[in-house]
């Protein structure tokens, strides 16, 4: 039988029950566009929270962490060997919290293939000195224009620029929270007194927020050569060294490396970030879960129209049969309806859930933790309007299968004898 003839009766049919056929499609349309709305959206805002975090992390973190010594005085005696040790109290050893020969082994990780870029960092400790009050401080003293390439500090700069912080040496990227409270703007001098007392005037180039408030209320970015001098320290003084992957998912294999063979700690991006990562596959999960089951439910609102209106073309049938169709042909005919309704639904709904997520991305989107998003989050990522059609053809398929199967072993002789 041609497919033309079988696609003729089908529209037929179709035609024939418009309210039931517009009802059939509206179920897809609305399943497929609540589900590009719903992973558009998700996956749009799992991307904003992911960025906060691993926009600002690096793939492996190294440092020399201070830890209690292994070995003891009393384990070196030999004549305590077999008896019982009991030590209270065990301190740290002491050290350097400095990564000992930091330049010649950044040059050495830079080196490596895998490896897209190697950062310093120096922390140092202070207080902001305005008046009478005096706050913690907590600074980061970076490479300036590296730390912009590799973790987008230009993002979380709410005024100013990461280039002014650049060509300032005694400059200051002062957190929101600390301007806040010590009534501060761009262009002001801040004083710092180190944990020495000494006192360093440095000047506001601009304002950074995290959008996390323990972060902003305390953290302030320098240039790394002005933390140096601020701990009375040499130029090769660097207390972290961050390292960015190509492949983040070689971090965790890569970090047990960096520490047997260079004897500093070094933590990965997932052990950091377990409990995040965790949460944004159960948010993704549950995203997929939802809406699956909304294409489920519109399949089987085709299976039911489908299933009433073979009720409705028994007659149709039996002439259909005793004119020449075979079975096979009958089954093609309600297949074909059910492909038909699966791809005027699939179309419509691809455009509907474009449309609201296009809304949702212009939707305006203020909070003080995120000032530099100004609309909602929206990933219009092509995979997911194809998962979409594909998903709704298949469901269409099934949901159109079981009627026109039953339809195809109808036999007319029982129809006609029964009218």
């Amino acid at each position: 039988m041609k497919y033309s003839v079988v696609l003729s009766i089908s529209k037929t049919h179709l035609l024939s029950r418009k309210k039931q056929t517009l009802v059939a499609a509206l179920g897809v349309t609305f399943g497929i566009a609540a589900y590009i709305i719903m992973m558009s959206f998700m996956t749009g805002l799992n991307g904003l929270l992911d960025g906060l975090i691993l926009n600002r992390t690096p793939h492996i973190h190294i440092y020399n962490e201070e830890i209690p010594s292994t070995v003891q005085p009393i384990d070196r005696l030999t004549e305590f060997k077999n008896n019982v040790r009991l030590v209270r109290s065990v301190k740290p050893k002491k050290g350097q919290t400095r990564v000992h020969n930091a330049l010649p082994l950044m040059e050495q990780l830079r080196k490596m293939k895998e490896v897209k870029g190697v950062t310093a960092l120096v922390r140092a400790q202070a207080f902001y000195l305005a008046g009478n009050t005096r706050l913690n401080a907590s600074l980061l003293g970076i490479d300036v224009l590296e730390e912009a390439e590799q973790y987008n500090l230009g993002d979380y700069i709410v005024d100013g620029s990461a280039r002014d912080l650049a060509v300032h040496e005694n400059g200051i990227l002062l957190g929101k929270g600390v301007a806040k409270k010590l009534s501060l703007r761009v262009g002001d001098v801040v004083q710092l007194i180190t944990v020495s007392g000494d006192i360093y005037p440095l000047k506001i180039v601009g304002f950074y927020q995290s959008g996390l408030a323990d972060i902003d209320n305390i953290q302030s970015y320098i240039n790394i050569k002005t933390a140096q001098r601020l701990m009375g320290e040499s130029a090769n003084f660097v207390t972290d060294i961050n390292v960015k992957l190509f492949d983040m998912e070689l971090a965790p294999a890569m970090a047990k490396n960096f520490e047997s063979r260079f004897k500093f700690r070094a933590t990965d991006i997932q052990t950091a970030n377990a409990q995040f990562e965790t949460g944004s596959s159960v948010r993704t999960m549950i995203s997929y879960a939802v809406s699956i089951t909304l294409l489920i439910v519109a399949g089987f609102g085709i299976y039911n129209i489908l299933n009433m209106l073979i009720y409705e073309k028994m007659n149709d049938i039996a002439i259909l049969k005793a004119t020449g169709f075979s079975g096979r042909d009958v089954q093609n005919i309600f297949l074909s309806q059910a492909m038909i309704i699966g791809l005027i639904g699939g179309a419509i709904g691809l455009v509907v859930g474009y449309g609201v997520s296009v809304i949702i991305d212009n939707t305006p989107f203020d909070t003080e933790a995120l000032p530099t998003i100004k609309t909602f989050p929206v990933n219009f990522a092509v995979k997911y309007y194809v998962i979409g059609v594909v998903f709704a053809l298949i469901s269409t398929f099934f949901a159109g299968f079981l009627p026109a199967r039953r339809a195809r072993g109808i036999d007319p002789v029982e129809i006609i004898r029964g009218q």
